[in-house]
């Protein structure tokens, strides 16, 4: 009985923890599909780490398509919605920490 207890959390567990792990990395993948020649795959992990640490996976999924759509950046930074610009804070104070640690 103990152990289908421990079985059943665990199984809980992972299945709380896999869609997590899923849309992780939403930023590393994206940099290093784009085009960009200074992509490389260790900048682009360091990028990760300082998403991960600054920004929420819904701030991730939005920043990455920055990647795929440089226009929609655009659009954001001169939007005057107030989520828009709270997100364009949030995504500047990011990418302004992802340029100190991770571009030498």
């Amino acid at each position: 009985m103990r152990n289908t207890l421990t079985a059943a959390a665990l199984a809980a567990l992972a299945l709380t923890l896999a869609p997590a792990s899923a849309e992780a990395r939403t930023i590393e993948t994206a940099c290093n599909a784009s085009d960009r020649a200074g992509a490389t795959r260790s900048l682009c992990n360091c990028v990760q780490r300082v998403a991960d640490a600054h920004l929420t996976r819904r701030d991730q999924r939005q920043a990455a398509r920055f990647f795929r759509d440089p226009e929609r950046a655009q659009q954001v930074r001169m939007s005057r919605d107030d989520r828009d610009r709270a997100f364009w804070q949030r995504y500047r104070a990011f990418a302004e920490t992802a340029e100190r640690h991770c571009v030498r």
